[in-house]
């Protein structure tokens, strides 16, 4: 193959999902789910960002669905869910777009995502790059999340001040930045088709100087196959951004991985969320890495998943064993104890009866049939106690 073919090659398929569902959220958008690897096998949740679908996340699905159950959804708008109608504009609208893109809106579709994916009560390590981190902080007082997040990741993402600390726009900070910025973001210009000059001002704006040409490649087609309107309405969401209380809500174990080459949500952010996290596991900088972690550095991006199911999702699994084994053992106990005192209860009737025929009073039934005690049991040899069956 030239070198030239291999600078732009087709990447690889996107996974085959090995089921797919519709999750519906509160305000009855329907959301597209899939679900990649093993039943059983431990979960693993993943949030896509800004102008982009499950496609993203591929590397980090043929990775894990070896042996993780990988859930993935397009936000709403993006892929294959449907962009949300003009009907119905309330708390949460976006001028022009109506009801429906908001951040509510983002925490209402993941708690729908969770339910319709997980088993009640099961737990999950999430995982959200840039808008899909936001949909995590956005949810993290919702039961749903409490319900169902075992840990977390953040990827490339902030929490407020998105249009004024961009650097995207290559002056100095200010009114003036923030403006510029605030126009180039939320234009309604459309993208076109994928061309050389569209992919390096893809890369300038969102990915790392040194970021292979397959990946640019990549990363551009995802970009340009999102819905203008779609486009344009979350870029308005974004940059009024203030989610700064929801990153004290995330009360779970997270990490941060962010690139220092970031120039639309800057490395200021992961910093930031760090400090601000209440059990942030640790801040994760790729040099030289882009906004685009996920595509970009797609095996430390893996590797933050794994560790975070291995350190969370493994010890509730063991914690859970170890409960089951004990509430196993204690019904044990507890049948075999009323099986010897019934067994007694018949025995000793039965002894009385012949002796005294007509003598037991009333008193007396009771007494007979009292029930032995746990410790009582366990007390008599050839009873296992509960450290003994554990043994």
């Amino acid at each position: 193959m030239s070198r030239l073919m291999q600078r732009f090659a087709t990447a690889p398929a996107p996974p085959v999902a090995a089921r797919e569902l519709t999750a519906v959220s509160a305000d009855g958008s329907r959301l597209h789910v899939e679900v990649h690897g093993p039943d059983g096998a431990p979960a693993v949740v993943l949030a896509h960002g800004w102008t982009c679908s499950t496609r993203f996340w591929a590397a980090q699905i043929r990775e894990l669905a070896a042996d993780h159950r990988v859930i993935a959804y397009d936000q709403r708008g993006h892929g294959r869910t449907p962009a949300v109608g003009e009907a119905g504009a309330g708390a949460g609208a976006v001028a022009g777009y109506g009801y429906g893109y908001g951040t509510e809106a983002l925490a209402d579709d993941l708690e729908a995502v969770l339910a319709a994916a997980l088993a009640p009560g099961e737990r999950a390590v999430l995982a959200g790059h840039s808008m899909g981190g936001m949909t995590l902080m956005a949810a993290a007082s919702r039961p749903g999340f409490a319900e169902h997040a075992a840990a977390a990741l953040l990827c490339s993402t902030g929490s407020s001040r998105l249009v004024a600390e961009s650097l995207v726009v290559p002056m100095r900070a200010g009114a003036f930045r923030t403006r510029l910025t605030r126009a180039i973001l939320g234009s309604r210009a459309p993208l076109g088709p994928v061309t050389p000059v569209s992919r390096r001002i893809l890369r300038y704006a969102t990915m790392g100087p040194g970021t292979a040409p397959e990946r640019v490649a990549e990363c551009a087609r995802i970009v340009h196959a999102c819905p203008r309107r779609t486009r344009v309405a979350w870029a308005h969401v974004l940059a009024g951004l203030d989610l700064d209380s929801g990153v004290r809500e995330m009360r779970l174990p997270t990490a941060v991985v962010a690139g220092t080459a970031d120039r639309l949500t800057p490395i200021v952010h992961a910093r930031a969320l760090a400090a601000s996290l209440p059990e942030c596991t640790g801040l994760v900088e790729l040099a030289g890495t882009g906004h685009m972690t996920p595509v970009e550095a797609p095996e430390a991006v893996t590797a933050e998943i794994r560790k975070l199911v291995d350190a969370y999702l493994g010890r509730e699994a063991a914690a859970g064993q170890g409960s089951r084994t004990a509430r196993e053992a204690a019904a044990q106990q507890d049948s075999g104890t009323a099986w010897e005192a019934a067994a007694q209860q018949d025995s000793g009737t039965a002894r009385g009866a012949a002796a005294r025929p007509d003598s037991r009073t009333a008193r007396e039934i009771p007494a007979a049939r009292e029930p032995r005690t746990v410790r009582e049991a366990a007390a008599r040899p050839g009873t296992p106690t509960t450290q003994e069956e554990k043994a």
